[in-house]
């Protein structure tokens, strides 16, 4: 059964990229093209490096190309976590289970993360602290997968009724999240003069294509492993 769902998990994985590339095209790509127009306006002439990848080919071919990579790569994943929870979470059918574990990826690995280290669009942040931004997202996105990970563990040994349960695992959740944003390092590096609109549309675009892809690997892959489990089920009782 592993084998079936993994193969539906890159298929919806696949989906759901196609979903987030075309929002992304609809409503990021233009306010990237303006921070571009905004930062060449700022910069002297001879600071313009060559163009390696044109414009039209990086929110075309190679924004589409990361995302199905990324979108399948995450659909696998997705799939084989959901092999191993599927009949091990109370009374939760296959869609309802793929739409949790899709809120709960896009909370731990999206949202939460991007209230630390908003997204920012060209002509924000400076060169000399890439390396640095880069290490601390990366280690903010690890530790709130940990947190997600001791907050569900943590419902899991909860002897209490199920919405307590999840409200004490959450409340966990949180205490974690806030000690972790506590303790790494803060940046701000938004330019006194960059547009507040244009950030503000840029970053909400940024993390609604993400809630495009995950929303969309969680209600496809839900779709698609219901019917595999239930051939599964359908199978003895007819024998």
């Amino acid at each position: 059964m592993t084998r079936d769902l993994l193969w539906r998990g890159l298929l919806a994985g696949v989906v759901a990229a196609l979903c987030a590339w075309l929002f992304a095209r609809l409503l990021a790509e233009p306010q990237i093209d303006l921070a571009i127009a905004f930062e060449a306006a700022h910069a002297a002439h001879d600071d313009h490096a060559p163009e390696l990848v044109s414009r039209a080919t990086q929110k075309g071919a190679g924004l589409l190309t990361a995302l199905v990579l990324f979108g399948a790569s995450m659909g696998g994943l997705f799939a084989i976590t959901f092999a191993a929870l599927v009949g091990r979470v109370g009374r939760v059918g296959p869609r309802e289970l793929a739409l949790l574990m899709a809120a709960l990826a896009f909370v731990a690995f999206a949202l939460v993360p991007s209230l630390k280290y908003p997204p920012t669009p060209p002509a924000v942040g400076q060169h000399e602290t890439i390396v640095l931004r880069t290490a601390a997202h990366f280690q903010m996105l690890g530790l709130s997968g940990l947190a997600l990970a001791a907050a569900l563990f943590l419902r899991t040994r909860l002897v209490l009724r199920p919405l307590d349960a999840w409200m004490l695992a959450a409340l966990a959740y949180l205490a974690l999240i806030a000690s972790a944003q506590a303790v790494l390092p803060s940046v701000d590096e938004v330019p006194a003069d960059f547009p507040a609109g244009l950030l503000w549309r840029y970053r909400v675009a940024s993390v609604g294509t993400q809630a495009v892809l995950w929303g969309a690997l969680g209600l496809g892959f839900g779709a698609l492993a219901e019917r595999r489990l239930r051939r599964e089920v359908r199978g003895p009782a007819l024998a």
